[in-house]
């Protein structure tokens, strides 16, 4: 069985689109969708039931204990970690299935931007994507493994509030092949929508020349932990 596991905060205006996605991409394949909701105060756990999820609730504020949270509650012994605000379709679910049976030891895919971004997030975000992916680096967008491969790897690394997906490819990698799949996930372009150019590029360089120890808190992450949210529903 496949398990769909997303990290949600406050995520009632991307999330349906997401499960409706989820949910069309898995036909055909036994599967569940395990919804994480971290402290949400919104409608995200009341969307994820009506979806049919399974919802788990933590007080962590952290996307890495959301995910491990996920995987501890998972069924499946394939393990498919999806934002909220990631859209997938049926070619990334055969593409898990068949990249994991060739034995591989996981993967992600490339991703695209939804909606209207700026000139300067596009081109912004070409070239970061060129470069992070080039080194075969999976994002938190979208990554995938098997059930036992995340045991052996611990899971994702709690000391960490962001990049930890880089982390888990890097440990992942250490066991095997690590794949990316060709077809991109679509996902929110938003905060290339609600922060400026400026805000954007010093945070980045923050995380770059801060290391690790740049991302042990959520002191200065206020893009990935802030809350704020486009004012529309997907």
């Amino acid at each position: 069985m496949i398990s769909f596991i997303i990290p949600a905060y406050n995520e009632e205006a991307e999330l349906p689109a997401t499960l409706r996605a989820i949910r069309s991409a898995a036909a055909g394949y036994e599967h569940e969708i395990v919804l994480v909701n971290d402290a949400s105060i919104d409608a995200t756990a009341a969307i994820g039931e009506q979806f049919g999820a399974r919802v788990i609730s933590i007080e962590r504020r952290q996307i890495a204990a959301a995910r491990n949270a996920g995987a501890a509650a998972a069924r499946g012994n394939i393990f498919i970690f999806v934002d909220a605000d990631t859209r997938i379709l049926p070619e990334h679910v055969r593409g898990v299935v068949e990249t994991l049976k060739r034995g591989f030891v996981g993967g992600g895919a490339r991703l695209s931007t939804d909606r209207e971004v700026p000139l300067w997030g596009r081109i912004f975000f070409r070239i970061f994507t060129t470069l992070y992916f080039g080194l075969n680096l999976g994002a938190g967008a979208f990554l995938f493994t098997s059930r036992e491969n995340f045991r052996a790897v611990g899971g994702f690394d709690e000391m960490y509030f962001a990049s930890e997906e880089v982390f888990f490819t890097t440990a992942l990698k250490r066991l095997g092949r690590f794949k990316l799949l060709a077809e991109p996930a679509l996902t929110s372009g938003r905060k290339l929508r609600m922060y400026s150019g400026w805000q954007i590029f010093t945070r980045s360089l923050s995380l770059v020349f801060g290391g690790a120890r740049g991302v042990t808190s959520r002191k200065k992450l206020d893009m990935w932990y802030g809350g704020e949210r486009e004012e529309w529903i997907g």
